[in-house]
């Protein structure tokens, strides 16, 4: 069983209920796990996770303690827009890390990318009561600080934002930057939906005209299309290789 942490987090909101661990198999599990008991908007931190697991379950190395690892647990009455609090999260991390005079992608739908290699990995897990959705577990993951012998360990291109600014972070900063940025729209997003911050979205998106390849899971075949645009919904319109419009709902885009 995860032990929790006696330290006080002072850094985090007031209207936030916090768990943070010292080490954890994953918060997103853990929170899944304990989505009844939690608080709406409860935030699970680790400092290390053993068993930390990305998109289409891939692997996410949590060994660093001074990194991000946490899951947000949402519980909103009005979930007619809450599977776009993953895009809205990207962008929220994007503004974060540009606060350190760096420049991030978003690689659609919510990647987040540093000269072509990803710091940031968002998952999503819905919560359902047979067929009625109960909320979703919003988890994170952001390289802060990792020594460039563990990036190169990494099967794909990633960094970390120490590596890219030259400089230790402070982890306790970041983590109150990111906190404040995510609550301060995240009704507004509920309300809004996509088209709340599709602007912000779009600016950080350097994909479009381009071709690219969706999988749709991990040894699946890829599709090759060119990325036409982003709808009202936070889908992605691509053109086939015979010309024809089609709407993407989900998948892994390969640049």
């Amino acid at each position: 069983m995860p032990v929790m942490t006696k330290r006080v987090m002072s850094y985090c909101l007031e209207n936030m209920q916090i768990k943070n661990f010292k080490t954890i198999s994953s918060t997103n599990t853990y929170a899944l796990e304990h989505f009844d008991v939690l608080d709406d908007f409860c935030v699970v931190i680790a400092d290390i996770q053993t068993a930390g697991r990305g998109r289409f379950d891939r692997t996410w190395v949590s060994h660093e303690e001074n990194n991000i690892y946490l899951s947000f647990v949402l519980k909103p009455e009005n979930k007619k827009y809450i599977t776009n609090l993953t895009q809205y999260l990207s962008v929220v991390t994007a503004r974060t890390i540009e606060s350190y005079d760096v420049s991030p992608q978003i690689k659609w739908p919510n990647d987040v990318l540093i000269n072509g290699k990803k710091v940031c990995g968002i998952l999503c897990e819905s919560k359902l009561k047979y067929s009625n959705i109960l909320g979703v577990v919003l988890g994170i993951g952001v390289n802060l600080n990792m020594k460039q012998e563990t990036i190169d360990s990494i099967d794909r291109p990633a960094t970390a934002l120490n590596l890219e600014t030259g400089k230790i972070i402070n982890k306790k900063e970041f983590l109150s930057k990111l906190l404040n940025e995510f609550e301060k729209d995240y009704h507004k997003v509920l309300e809004q939906g996509f088209g709340f911050f599709k602007t912000d979205y779009l600016k950080r998106i350097d994909f479009l005209g381009k071709k690219v390849y969706i999988q749709q899971r991990d040894g699946a075949q890829k599709e090759e299309y060119i990325a036409k645009d982003i709808d009202e919904n936070g889908n992605l319109i691509v053109l086939t290789t015979e010309n024809t419009e089609k709407t993407i709902l989900s998948g892994d885009l390969i640049l």
